[in-house]
């Protein structure tokens, strides 16, 4: 396992020095100029050279991007020229926000999908099989915007039950913390469960045809525990890459999500950023929540590992 764990964090610099590039990149290369931006109306042009040689954006490009490189080793990100808040206070103010979002939309999805996923595949083919499959296809098509105004519109303004909008820290209110959470989370989760019950349902109607699983039936064994100690872990290696995946992805879908019920999170602070183009804070921004997605990718080899001793050994 340490031989394992060795190699891939060895292949994981390449990636992480790929990812830096990649983002200084984008935020170098956007048309513009940072000091015109920050300068305003006393864009001069005496203020605008002052102010390029101040940031280093008179330096060649690499250059630019080995200085920038070493202050982030270093753990600086910089600082917003707006608002004069450090990247890395800013991400550790809203981060919270955003991962609580994000887990709890993959635990919704995740107890939607997996406990339907066995009923498809126990009964492959008939009539709950192809109703839930039908289903899945028509959720996927189903844009997160629409659907969270769907809810908003139900549970909100129809049923009075949830807010539609707002955020209360977990330590302040727990309860009012939930509540708050639950439509945006199901918003997303309402996007994932159909791509986590499809990926189930294949693997674990092959699963349940192995040998193995007929000798536990002719052994007597009960058909639930079949189905969950026997046939489910087998079942969930794929689960577990799109499962990870999935946590990366979110991401995305938060930038909307949190826009529209008002949550203080990453996705509303990457959409002030880009509005304001406050391309510190972008940049800083981006950098974090791809090297969370490379990490989480990680962490999905390591799972991986744990679940099948064969991919640890090299004999998979």
């Amino acid at each position: 396992m340490a031989g394992f764990l060795s190699r891939r964090l060895l292949g994981l610099l390449p990636v992480l020095l790929a990812v830096s590039l990649l983002t200084f990149a984008i935020a170098s290369l956007l048309p513009g100029d940072l000091a015109y931006v920050v300068l305003g109306d006393q864009a001069t042009p005496e203020n605008v050279a002052a102010l390029r040689h101040d940031m280093g954006l008179d330096q060649p490009i690499a250059w630019r991007y080995l200085l920038w490189l070493g202050h982030v080793l270093e753990g600086d990100l910089g600082r917003s020229f707006r608002t004069g808040q450090t990247v890395l206070t800013a991400v550790t103010e809203r981060l919270p926000v955003s991962l609580q979002l994000m887990v709890v939309a993959e635990a919704i999805g995740l107890l939607i999908g997996i406990p339907i996923a066995i009923l498809c595949a126990v009964r492959a083919g008939g009539a709950f099989d192809r109703f839930m499959t039908g289903t899945a296809f028509s959720m996927l098509s189903v844009p997160s915007f629409l659907s969270a105004i769907l809810l908003i519109y139900l549970f909100a303004v129809e049923l009075h039950w949830l807010p539609a909008t707002g955020y209360t820290p977990f330590l302040e209110d727990p309860i009012d913390n939930l509540r708050g959470f639950l439509l945006p989370a199901f918003t997303l989760a309402l996007g994932e469960w159909p791509v986590l019950m499809r990926v189930l349902r294949s693997d674990m109607i092959a699963t349940l045809q192995e040998d193995y699983i007929a000798m536990a039936k002719a052994k007597g064994l009960r058909p639930a525990r079949i189905l969950w100690v026997h046939a489910l872990k087998p079942s969930s290696l794929t689960l577990v890459t799109v499962t990870g995946i999935n946590i990366g992805r979110l991401i995305g879908g938060a930038v909307i999500v949190e826009s529209i019920f008002a949550l203080p999170g990453l996705g509303r602070l990457l959409i002030n950023a880009i509005y304001t183009r406050d391309l510190i804070i972008l940049q800083g921004v981006v950098l974090l929540v791809a090297t969370g997605f490379v990490l989480m990718n990680f962490l999905v080899d390591m799972m991986y590992a744990a679940l099948d001793p064969r991919i640890r050994h090299g004999r998979a």
